[in-house]
């Protein structure tokens, strides 16, 4: 009898762990590690970051890890094709998310090409044979893909499929970072150091081999908030390159040996900035503010190298005007 009334328990037993196990969501597997992509990086998530563009049509350059002007305008075109907010080359959560359910990634395929010293523009589900789910992956130091897998190097891999959604976009020839996201620069300035260019690829930062650098040139997330709010304190208002133009003084002054070497040390040097002065610096940043920071540190030099500036309608100190002036943007005239 005891037997008899054993068994229904145990089967609703069995039936409540099967329903537990049937409802336990399959953790989808994550690309990328948690740090913010930005142009200069290095590494890993580059790698990641360029094959998922490749996958796509949005980059056709060389997958090598190094995050580029190329990559940069890549992301962007990837960001507003997609309809993302933030249309700023800035790699984050959301773009990440975004690239991951848009692609594939076979890190293995991709770390065997590269170990080989391939340099491929060819990675795409419409034109790479993806192994079969009992096939793993190639690892380090295993053997080669099969022929037909992975095109030899030098050799352009024919498309099986669809052609790339849309080609790259060139630097846009007005100094813009992207059609219809910035404002014109003002009628009547010269051409000269109002077109960014692309900087010498040796000028990325040193990283250890598959370690990915978080920040371009050793600009943290703190720096870039920093600018940005002395960006919007000090002009808003502003055309947008002028305010490119004042992030690119507080960068000129890092490389001048007569300034602190930090942008925490530059804004709060003592009577350098009269937002720091007036307390405006702690005011919130807009998107422009934080853009014209991003292109300014991505090369944009609108001040033509210059290291101050200032209001000639509310300056008041002789020493300013006895500076050589370089150029004048809205309510500002740069100088050094």
């Amino acid at each position: 009898m005891r037997r008899k009334h054993l068994l229904p328990k145990i089967l609703l037993l069995i039936a409540l762990i099967v329903g537990v196990v049937t409802v336990i969501p399959e953790q989808p597997s994550e690309g990328f590690s948690e740090q913010i992509i930005q142009k200069g990086a290095t590494g890993d998530d580059v790698v990641e970051l360029q094959s998922r563009l490749q996958y796509i049509g949005f980059f056709d350059g060389t997958i090598d890890g190094v995050y580029s002007w190329e990559t940069y305008w890549a992301v962007r075109n990837f960001q507003e094709e997609f309809g993302l907010e933030e249309v700023d080359g800035l790699v984050g959560e959301k773009t990440k998310e975004m690239l991951v359910r848009a692609t594939e990634y076979d890190e293995g395929w991709v770390r065997e090409q590269l170990n080989q010293g391939r340099d491929f523009t060819h990675y795409g589900g419409q034109e790479r044979q993806t192994p079969s789910e009992d096939e793993q992956a190639p690892q380090e130091g295993e053997q080669a893909p099969p022929e037909g897998e992975a095109p030899q190097e030098g050799e352009q891999a024919p498309p099986e499929g669809e052609a790339p959604q849309e080609e790259q976009e060139p630097v846009p020839e007005d100094g813009e970072p992207a059609p219809g996201e910035a404002q014109q620069p003002e009628e009547g300035e010269g051409a000269e150091g109002d077109v960014p260019e692309e900087p010498p690829q040796e000028e990325a930062p040193e990283g250890e081999q598959g370690e990915a650098v978080n920040v371009p040139g050793g600009f943290s997330q703190n720096d870039i908030q920093l600018m940005a709010q002395a960006v919007y304190a000090e002009g808003r208002g502003e055309p947008y390159n002028g305010q490119v133009a004042i992030a690119a003084v507080i960068l000129n002054r890092i490389e001048d040996p007569e300034f602190p070497d930090t942008i925490s040390g530059i804004i709060f040097e003592p009577l350098a900035f009269e937002a720091v002065d007036d307390g405006q610096i702690y005011m919130e940043p807009d998107e422009q503010a934080r853009e014209a920071v991003m292109d300014a540190i991505n090369g944009w030099d609108p001040s033509g190298g210059a290291t101050y500036y200032f209001n000639p309608d509310t300056a008041t100190s002789d020493w300013i005007w006895s500076r050589p002036q370089i150029k004048r943007i809205g309510k500002h005239i740069f100088m050094n």
